[in-house]
């Protein structure tokens, strides 16, 4: 909470608007930065900050396996950026199946310029290659159990069907 005070302090009154700034990757990440250190102004989301690091950073942009310790990178970088935001940003994009793919198959890490660095552990392979394998056994149970409710749901159709033919095969008319 310090960062973000201390941000919105050195934050001028006379900073132009995102409008009149030119659009270029490092003015677009710290413009969201102090939009969230702002009085009133919420922070970004880490959807968005995660998109900003996408349009900003190589290893992001081609989903490269990251290197240990990429979140003191990017503070570095970025000044006054929050960092639960950042944490849940990194959280989604390593989680992801694309990372989790390159991860699984990568022999080195990379900065955030895509400059390879530290070679990627056989411990951080297998547990990219568990992780997969638990997200295709997740959808194939649920597809399943879709299947399973969508063929009760036509049995249940099909009773509710026949009654009816029988209710008016029986009724009075």
């Amino acid at each position: 909470m310090n960062t973000i005070s201390s941000a919105a302090e050195s934050v001028d009154a006379s900073t132009p608007s995102p409008a009149e700034t030119p659009n270029t990757e490092a003015t677009t990440v710290q413009t969201a930065v102090e939009g969230g250190a702002q009085g009133g102004t919420p922070a970004p989301s880490a959807r968005a900050l995660l998109k900003q690091l996408q349009q900003q950073f190589p290893a992001f942009r081609d989903c490269l396996p990251l290197a240990i310790g990429i979140d003191k990178q990017l503070l570095a970088r970025i000044p006054g950026l929050d960092r639960k935001t950042m944490r849940a940003a990194l959280g989604i994009h390593t989680g992801s199946m694309r990372y989790l793919r390159s991860m699984e198959k990568a022999t080195v890490r990379y900065d955030l310029d895509g400059v390879a660095g530290a070679e990627v552990t056989d411990t951080h392979r297998l547990h990219a290659k568990e992780q997969l394998q638990q997200r295709f056994k997740k959808e194939a149970e649920r597809k399943k159990l879709e299947k399973a409710a969508a063929a009760e749901a036509e049995a249940a159709r099909l009773r509710q069907e026949k009654l009816q033919q029988l209710a008016s095969k029986f009724s009075r008319g």
